[in-house]
């Protein structure tokens, strides 16, 4: 399924046609005429967050209500929450989406999925659900939570894929080994995302399930999961080009860069009718990769999500990005994925920032807390306090866990 420029630019012109038509904010936005070539998608306006929450909760949506057929939105835990609408087409071309991200792990029918996604207003557990549904896989919609009975499932019912946020699959893969070890699981495949994680946390989640952990990407403003997925090389996540035009910003200017440099994610929705986004910034860092792909996709790819542009700390003036951390701690042996970075300040307004960070069973906590200490120093020049914890120490997630505790902002 090669992805024609033409057939992409014809897309562009008809979202930027029926934008101005129906949506005040476009309308007021967005320059008249049609786009001469892809390029001149880099002069067109960006859509943000604040677009949504101002448009609270309809007036960013393209068709009357009679057409909607769904609703979800985020969480509304900063401000108002965003509310995208699905016509039915919407909801097909989802479901379409949403299958391939399965695919790219070969499900099949004979898969049971534990959906363990939460459902409701979140679009990941019903996403997946619809996914799911069009391969054919017996779907056990757990929702997320009651975490005995998840692993309890996980064995009974023979389940073979799992989908949740990677910090809850750290938590199913702590109850597994808790319940006895993981020697009856027929787990083969799971699919995480929602937050950023790392290759590290990959490598912790595949020891403890069993599994090939495969990272999707997706946000509520274009519909949910199903933008993009890895294959199984793991080298970088395909982007639905027929669904979805991706861009890398730089993060200060807004100007495109060319592929391989890392900047913010910019997306639009090419064929959404019911909530169609142009141009919208995600805050996210990645790059986007134009060498073709040994798995022989036409799709482009896009780095793993390495944290978002406003999640960055700054500590005694050093840029540090938590999702660096977290790459840096998991390369230390013995330690886990359950970890807390707190920053305070002193009375000398000096900024500190304390690692927490849990051992597995048995490791020797004064080591880990040099060896880590020492390979933060030396990769990104901080120096930090890492406290060494044992297992079970620090809260635990259902959901996206918190990994930051900003305590300058009390």
């Amino acid at each position: 399924m090669q992805v024609r420029e033409a057939d992409t630019l014809e897309r562009w012109n008809a979202l930027l046609e029926r934008a101005r038509e129906r949506v005040p904010l476009y309308r007021d936005r967005l320059p008249a005429g049609r786009l001469r070539s892809l390029a001149d998608v880099a002069d067109l306006p960006f859509t943000v967050k604040d677009d949504f929450r101002r448009g609270y909760p309809f007036e960013l949506l393209a068709v009357p209500a009679e057409e909607i057929v769904r609703v979800h939105m985020s969480s509304g835990t900063t401000g108002r929450p965003v509310v995208t609408g699905y016509t039915r087409s919407d909801l097909d071309r989802w479901g379409e989406c949403m299958e391939r991200v399965l695919l790219a792990a070969g499900a099949t029918p004979a898969d049971v999925l534990q959906n363990a996604y939460g459902y409701g207003l979140f679009t990941g557990g019903l996403g997946f659900h619809l996914g799911a549904e069009r391969v054919g896989c017996v779907v056990v919609p757990t929702s997320s939570g009651v975490t005995q009975r998840q692993v309890m499932l996980l064995r009974d019912l023979g389940t073979t894929i799992l989908t949740c946020t990677p910090s809850y699959a750290l938590v199913l893969a702590e109850a597994v080994a808790a319940a006895g070890g993981r020697g009856d699981l027929r787990l083969r495949a799971g699919f995480f995302g929602a937050e950023p994680w790392t290759d590290g946390m990959r490598a912790e989640i595949e020891r403890g399930l069993g599994l090939e952990a495969f990272d999707t990407y997706g946000l509520t403003e274009l519909g949910g999961p199903g933008v993009a997925v890895e294959c199984r090389r793991h080298d970088g996540l395909h982007v639905f080009e027929d669904h979805y035009f991706a861009e890398v910003v730089d993060p200060e200017t807004g100007r495109p860069l060319p592929a391989g440099q890392a900047g913010e994610l910019v997306l639009t929705s090419l064929r959404r009718e019911a909530s169609p986004v142009i141009r919208y910034r995600t805050r996210d860092r990645t790059v986007l990769v134009d060498e073709p792909c040994p798995c022989g996709s036409p799709f482009r790819r896009m780095r793993k999500v390495h944290g978002r542009t406003d999640d960055m700390l700054v500590v005694r003036g050093e840029n540090v990005f938590p999702s660096q951390l977290e790459e840096i701690l998991l390369g230390v042996d013995g330690l886990t994925g359950n970890y807390q970075l707190v920053v305070d300040r002193e009375a000398r307004h000096l900024d500190t920032l304390q690692v927490r960070i849990e051992a597995r069973e048995d490791g020797d906590h004064a080591g880990l807390r040099r060896l880590a200490e020492e390979r933060v120093k030396d990769t990104i020049g901080l120096t930090v306090s890492v406290t060494v914890l044992s297992p079970g120490a620090l809260p635990r997630s259902d959901g996206k866990a918190k990994r930051v505790i900003d305590l300058r902002e009390l």
